[in-house]
């Protein structure tokens, strides 16, 4: 059974920013290093330097020849079922790291002498030239490593959406960057049926099947391997006089060279990178390139179809009745549709996100994750500060004036963002209000965007019409003109 049912959410995949696993079976899917080490959000970002942090005190150790103190560090991987991702069939069990397998990876390294030559510099870099080592292994070390990143996502997400939590639970291990050990304390933590169960943010898993040994192996290793043998114009190469004189040049085929060769074997790896660094760092950064979010269609096979979805989000919002008795329904809704429509640049949503000492609050805290489109290009081409977006929902039946605004430009700063949503049920002047707007920001106070139902079933119409999200980026651009340029 999934989250989503055991607790009645009455949301699909598409408005949350969570995996929806079901907690009976594992999910094909896995924490990444890579994946997270080229993320901009700050949650990844602050994991994968969690992830830093450990690995770089086993290299030092490893370097230093402190073996001992490096094996102790590996002690406390214990099998990290919470999530219920990776490659198990039936229960979810864990799939490789439990205390006997910890040993066993932790001598695969040793034996390697990958972190010791150099060659092994990230965490991510062990499954491609460490023997009996893949993705599930590493997905498992990644979450026990950033096991306490995991449990607050989970504990904001229970909190946006009503979902009970536990007192006083052990909180499994997890790598203390700060205290630069590992620790276990007594915490908060989502448990059904007597299990721990973590959380995942949808968009910072992938199924792993670009930054691999087959991948490196096959479309840099053997190409480098073929274009050197053309060269050196070897007996492997076969030359072709053309009628007109030229020569047409055949390099040997990746068969053959996978044959005589065996360059898929990681010592080869090791040695080959060791000599050629500069084809594993052209590797590093082209797969980079390919790497991004799933799809919410990847997510939920079994939930339905765009059409319905629509005309369900677009039925609902019409059902809700105005006024401070409806104000929770609206609230959580609208983070359904947010989540629907801004996905993946926006993620890991925070409800009533406390600052200046609790002193005020946000309705809403959305991370930017964006690598692209108009939430990139805010920070990236117009130089607004919004490594967060704020979400301010009023679900007035009058009309929304000048205090409101006010309230959400009080939340916006340099260090936190300087962009934030006005999310209403009506505007009967939206020229008046935007106008508005256009004030806040000409007062360097920031970029407030509001929309209303209108806009919000404008924007969802046009997606189910169109088969594509582009509608989004069209309705926020033409908004941010009509403000900047007012």
């Amino acid at each position: 059974m999934k989250i989503s049912e055991i607790f009645n959410l009455e949301k699909s995949q598409r408005e949350l920013d969570f995996i929806n696993i079901d907690v009976e079976q594992d999910l094909p899917l896995f924490l990444d290093p890579y994946f997270l080490s080229n993320r901009n959000d700050a949650w990844s970002t602050s994991a994968y330097r969690t992830i830093q942090s450990y690995f770089q005190n086993v290299t030092k150790l490893l370097k230093d020849g402190n073996y001992k103190s490096a094996e102790n560090l590996f002690q406390f991987l214990g099998e990290p079922n919470e999530t219920c991702l990776g490659v198990s069939s039936g229960n979810p069990r864990g799939r490789g790291v439990g205390a006997d397998e910890a040993t066993k990876i932790f001598t695969y390294i040793i034996n390697s002498k990958a972190i010791e030559s150099g060659i092994v510099s990230h965490m991510e870099d062990i499954p491609v030239f460490v023997e009996n080592i893949g993705k599930d292994k590493i997905s498992d070390l990644t979450t026990n490593v950033i096991r306490m990143h995991l449990i607050e996502y989970t504990k904001a997400q229970c909190k946006l959406h009503g979902i009970p939590l536990t007192k006083n639970v052990q909180s499994g291990y997890y790598w203390d960057r700060e205290k630069l050990c590992w620790d276990n304390i007594l915490t908060e933590m989502l448990v059904i049926n007597e299990r721990r169960i973590l959380l995942v943010p949808k968009g910072v898993v992938s199924y792993s099947f670009r930054y691999t040994p087959d991948q490196y192996c096959n479309h840099f290793v053997l190409n480098f391997l073929q274009n050197e043998h053309v060269r050196l114009r070897t007996s492997l190469v076969r030359v072709e006089t053309l009628k007109d004189g030229s020569q047409k040049i055949y390099p040997p085929s990746k068969e053959t060279l996978r044959e005589i060769e065996k360059p898929y074997k990681k010592e080869y790896l090791r040695e080959f990178t060791k000599n050629h660094p500069e084809i594993y760092m052209q590797f590093r950064e082209l797969t980079k390139k390919d790497m991004k979010s799933i799809d919410d269609t990847e997510l939920a096979e079994d939930d339905i179809n765009l059409d319905t979805f629509i005309d369900y989000l677009i039925d609902r919002l019409s059902k809700i009745t105005t006024g401070s008795k409806s104000a929770s329904d609206f609230h959580k809704h609208i983070v359904g549709v947010l989540q629907f429509l801004f996905y993946p640049n926006l993620i890991c949503p925070i409800i009533e996100k406390p600052i200046h000492d609790g002193r005020k609050r946000i309705d809403i805290t959305f991370d930017n994750s964006a690598n692209r489109g108009f939430f990139y290009q805010m920070h990236d081409i117009k130089k607004i500060p919004c490594q967060y977006i704020f979400v301010e929902c009023k679900n007035y039946s009058s009309e929304i004036v000048n205090p409101e605004l006010d309230q959400l430009a009080g939340r916006f700063s340099p260090n936190r963002g300087m962009v934030g949503f006005l999310v209403c049920r009506d505007i009967e002047n939206k020229e008046l209000f935007r106008k508005r707007c256009t004030d806040t920001y000409k007062d360097s106070r920031g970029i407030i965007l509001p929309i209303d139902d209108k806009d919000l079933i404008s924007i969802l119409n046009e997606i189910k019409e169109s088969r594509s999200h582009s509608a989004v980026e069209v309705f926020l651009n033409n908004l941010l003109r009509d403000i900047i340029l007012n």
